[in-house]
């Protein structure tokens, strides 16, 4: 756990780290899920966990050597989750020990401090953002942003929400199986199954472990996907002998929806601007047998097809992530609020672009997985007043909300991904 972390506080994503460095790993299931409860449950709780060190420490957490930093945060969360203390400080001073030999007194008398704070522990009191952002584990920025956005209610039942350990959720490839049949086998292999609430597709699971060593992903017959991601492809509404293109495709996963849901009648070009994250979605194609899946390697705002001559473009467009905290737990710590004006204007260039390749009668989807009102009502009007013409498709309903001329699912109505998505047709003449 301490080494996930010094890589991630180094740039590494967690949910990429952390399931490679467990599949090579000796520990036994149940302390795989040992460390991936602790990793994301202190990532996500950083900001508890660095309020209760700053009360206790003589020097700014910044000053500490990353080593040290990320095993006393650990620490702290083990607290925070009723560990008790002795084994909590013991074990964590021995793994500091390991990497930090000379930093052992120093981190065992930190956290016998702050095991003192607690369990009442010594949150501020109030409803200034601050004293949310603390309490909820946020930046308070976020905070902020989201009651300026959605309103108090909307953003407190968001910031809980972020808190949440996501189950995992697949989409069956009706290629290669249906649902029932995968819901068969993975109950008759121990694990829960529960039926997705906004695609029929959608299993979600618990007790699986590691995704990747289910038979059913191996083999390509289900593919692990967020509902919110799964409502996107459902929302491109793809039909046989259609040609679709999806911009910044990486990963894969909508691209891969897409072409199941035509069941290889079609075509599907997908692309991104790093030939690395393309080979992504090769790969996914492949594992799944889809043939009908197209690469390129291009800049999305300025991409190497003619004008007009897809029936439905998909641009699922880079943005803060701020609907998939819970899920990728350090984003809130590595973003900061400038970054948002900068992710919207890409947001806006790829649309226009977007909307240019779109033949008459056919459709733009856009899609973020974030709720900020700048990645999504600002997008949806500045492509309202550069294209007047395209007019607005039916929106989603419950638990998607109107939102502009699209519609928003919050992270925290059914459990899932929060997405904004906008629906747009193209004039026929």
């Amino acid at each position: 756990a301490l080494d996930a972390m010094v890589r991630i506080d180094d740039g590494a994503f967690s949910h990429v780290l952390l399931p490679t460095m467990l599949r090579r790993s000796a520990l036994s299931a149940a302390d795989r899920g040992q460390v991936t409860a602790l990793v994301y449950g202190t990532l996500r709780g950083r900001g508890r966990c660095d309020f209760l060190l700053e009360q206790v420490l003589d020097r700014p957490l910044d000053a500490l050597e990353i080593p040290v930093r990320a095993g006393l945060r650990l620490g702290v969360q083990q607290l925070l989750d009723g560990v008790p203390a002795h084994a909590a400080v013991g074990e964590t001073v021995e793994a500091i020990g390991k990497v930090r030999p000379k930093a052992k007194g120093f981190a065992n008398g930190v956290l016998r401090s702050v095991a003192r704070l607690g369990p009442a522990w010594p949150w501020p009191v109030g409803e200034d953002d601050e004293a949310v952002a603390v309490r909820t584990s946020h930046p308070t920025w976020i905070v902020r942003r989201l009651r300026d956005d959605l309103g108090d209610d909307a953003a407190a039942a968001i910031l809980e929400a972020d808190d949440e350990t996501p189950a995992l959720t697949l989409r069956v490839n009706p290629m290669r199986a249906t649902v029932e049949e995968v819901r068969t086998e993975l109950e008759a292999a121990g694990v829960h199954v529960e039926v997705g609430r906004l695609s029929p597709d959608a299993l979600v699971v618990r007790g699986s472990g590691d995704p990747r060593g289910l038979p059913v992903v191996r083999d390509g017959r289900a593919t692990p996907q967020d509902e919110g991601s799964q409502a996107i492809v459902r929302a491109v509404d793809a039909r046989a002998d259609q040609r679709i293109l999806d911009i910044a495709a990486a990963p894969g996963g909508k691209t891969t929806g897409i072409a199941e849901a035509m069941r290889g009648t079609g075509l599907v070009v997908a692309g991104d601007r790093y030939a690395g994250r393309t080979r992504l979605v090769r790969d996914a194609a492949v594992r799944l047998g889809l043939h009908d899946v197209v690469t390129y390697v291009a800049d999305g705002r300025a991409l190497p097809f003619a004008r007009a001559s897809f029936d439905t473009v998909l641009l699922d467009a880079p943005c803060s992530g701020l609907g998939v905290l819970r899920r990728r737990a350090e984003t809130r710590w590595r973003l900061a609020s400038e970054d948002l004006e900068r992710l919207a204007a890409l947001q806006r260039d790829l649309v226009v672009e977007a909307a240019a390749l779109v033949r008459p009668g056919g459709a733009l989807v856009y899609s973020v997985c974030t709720i900020t009102a700048v990645e999504t009502l600002g997008i949806d009007e500045h492509l309202a007043a550069l294209r007047p013409d395209l007019v607005p498709l039916d929106r989603p309903s419950s638990p998607w909300i109107p939102h502009g001329r699209g519609a928003l699912l919050r992270p925290d109505a059914v459990g899932t991904d929060g997405m904004f998505l906008l629906r747009l047709r193209a004039p026929v003449g």
